[in-house]
């Protein structure tokens, strides 16, 4: 007997010794699940993720004297003037609006006659390019990817007159084709319906302008983001107590702080209100513009 608990034993160890590990946790199984757990503890553990540059995005606008950059003193100041306040350092605004044009004088300057075709669309004379569109087309130093191409006219475009004349299918013809030659650059065209003037009905401001479908429409077609300016312009006005009024534009008044001596185009406070809806609208549809907001 005594030498069957001799053999018994001596095979224990062997068995134990043959299993190396195994045999230390089942000895000590507590410090085993602590080196296991600690394992899985460092595979586990989150990787700080790398921190995110915002790559610089240059604004390009387009668009008539409610958005340009004023030319001499105070009136009138278009609202593009005061965009690139709104956005940090990343951001560039180049402002292109001119004052006077349509969409259609604002692309083809000095090709646009003065008399119609048969369509009843101001005729062209050259279908080249103003400098100021084929600057912006330029494949070096014009719209780049990730850029962004804001449009908003609408406001001499609707003359009965040539050159300016645009009308509806014309208008949302020249506005998808904007849109498409920003998207095929890798930019992102977004589409504004103009801005409105200050008309009252009795003690409410009321919308003035046109080509609101067209851009509409426009915007459909490309899948661009639309900011219905001419809205967000009149509840802004609505909200500011500016009907009914006597047309007092002389600057003593809120008319006259907001506005020119007219109704239509803004002293530099109206366009930092007018600015300001706009990039509110950005930040509303959540562009990846509004990203670079302030």
């Amino acid at each position: 007997m005594r030498n069957l608990r001799i053999l018994i034993t001596t095979a224990l160890m062997i068995a134990l010794s043959s299993v190396g590990v195994s045999a230390a946790s089942a000895a000590d199984p507590v410090a085993t699940n602590c080196t296991s757990a600690s394992h899985a503890q460092a595979q586990a553990a989150p990787v700080p993720a790398a921190r995110t540059v915002a790559a610089p995005v240059t604004v390009w606008l387009a668009g008539d004297s409610t958005m340009a950059n004023p030319s001499s003193g105070r009136c009138p100041v278009g609202w593009g003037s005061q965009f690139d306040a709104l956005f940090n350092s990343d951001v560039t605004v180049k402002n292109q609006a001119v004052g006077g044009r349509s969409i259609q004088t604002w692309l083809y300057e000095g090709n646009v006659s003065s008399t119609k075709d048969s369509d009843g669309e101001c005729r062209l004379t050259s279908t080249s390019y103003s400098s100021r569109w084929q600057a912006m087309l330029n494949s070096s130093t014009g719209m780049k990817a990730g850029d962004y191409l804001f449009i908003q006219f609408g406001i001499n475009d609707s003359s009965s007159t040539c050159p300016r004349h645009v009308g509806p299918a014309r208008y949302q013809q020249l506005m998808t084709m904007m849109a498409q030659a920003a998207l095929a650059r890798g930019a992102h065209p977004v589409l504004l319906t103009p801005v409105a003037a200050i008309t009252c009905s009795g003690g409410t401001a009321t919308k003035n302008r046109g080509f609101m479908a067209e851009t509409f429409a426009a915007g459909s077609a490309t899948r661009a983001p639309v900011i219905d300016l001419q809205t967000l312009s009149v509840s802004l006005y609505n909200s500011l107590r500016f009907c009914p009024n006597n047309g007092d534009y002389g600057g003593s008044g809120p008319l006259g702080t907001f506005f020119c001596n007219d109704h239509t185009h803004f002293d530099a406070y109206g366009a930092q209100r007018i600015a300001g809806l706009v990039a509110g609208d950005v930040r509303r549809q959540n562009l990846p513009l509004a990203a670079y907001l302030r």
